[in-house]
């Protein structure tokens, strides 16, 4: 599997970048698109992104160097070789949520739960998405799998999950297949008007969580926390919270009703 799209004179483009990046054009335009139906201002909402982007980056970057610490320590210049793979998402998301808090204490306009609703959809997709980065990179693969197994699949995934001699299993594709069936859930949930705000991200973080948190017990490369998974950890921890608000949003929207 030959990580590189392609070369433009001394530069070498790979195809993690280049999927990265369709992940974040596709989902802006999503984003963008559902701006009117949460009736969140676009421009403000471009002004966040503008600041969203870099600091989730930034966030799933730091996240997964702070689990690796052993191999940074020893090759620095690496950290900075986030074309190599290595993004966390949860880094990501916090990375991210902490930008859009920074910005709504300065544009009071935009309400924090309907901006997270705008993104959910979008943030779901741009993981379907990135996914494939990882693919090309042959990482985020599960254990071993015998050649009957792997034959179950195309030819182009057997190829990807053939590493040193074993196939893998493509645990990758199983996060994107998952990701994506969220996303046309959550697509279609941001479409009722009379939803109430932080639903879609509640619903999101719920959704996402629970399969995150059953294909990550079957990868060989999870950033560990002593003996726990740390996605693990994090995804019980955000079931756990979205449980709780959705409850909380539901219960408050029929006392409404009655009064």
């Amino acid at each position: 599997m030959d990580p590189i799209a392609f070369q433009a004179g001394p530069f070498t483009v790979r195809w993690y970048g280049v999927i990265i990046a369709l992940a974040f054009a596709v989902g802006l335009i999503i984003a963008y698109y559902h701006t009117e139906r949460r009736k969140v201002d676009p421009d403000k909402f471009i002004n966040l992104i503008i600041i969203l982007i870099p600091s989730a980056l930034i966030g799933a970057r730091l996240y997964y160097v702070l689990f690796n610490l052993d191999y940074y320590t020893v090759y620095p210049l690496e950290i900075v070789t986030v074309w190599h793979g290595g993004l966390a998402i949860h880094g990501g998301i916090i990375g991210g949520i902490l930008a859009t808090v920074f910005y709504l204490r300065r544009e009071t306009a935009l309400r924090f739960w309907a901006v997270a609703d705008v993104i959910a959809p979008s943030l779901i997709l741009g993981q379907a998405i990135g996914r494939w980065g990882n693919f090309f990179n042959q990482e985020v693969h599960g254990g071993p799998v015998s050649e009957s197994f792997i034959s179950k699949f195309p030819a182009f995934i057997q190829h990807g999950m053939y590493i040193d001699g074993q196939y893998y299993h493509p645990t990758f594709l199983y996060e994107s297949i998952w990701n994506f069936l969220v996303f046309l859930f959550l697509f279609r949930l941001i479409r009722k008007k009379a939803l109430q705000d932080g639903i879609v991200f509640l619903a999101y973080l719920a959704l996402y969580s629970c399969g995150r948190f059953v294909i990550e017990g079957m990868r060989t490369d999870s950033l560990m926390l002593g003996p726990l998974r740390m996605a693990q950890v994090i995804s019980l921890a955000a079931i756990i919270f979205a449980a709780i608000f959705l409850f909380q949003k539901l219960k408050n929207r029929k006392l409404d009703g009655r009064l």
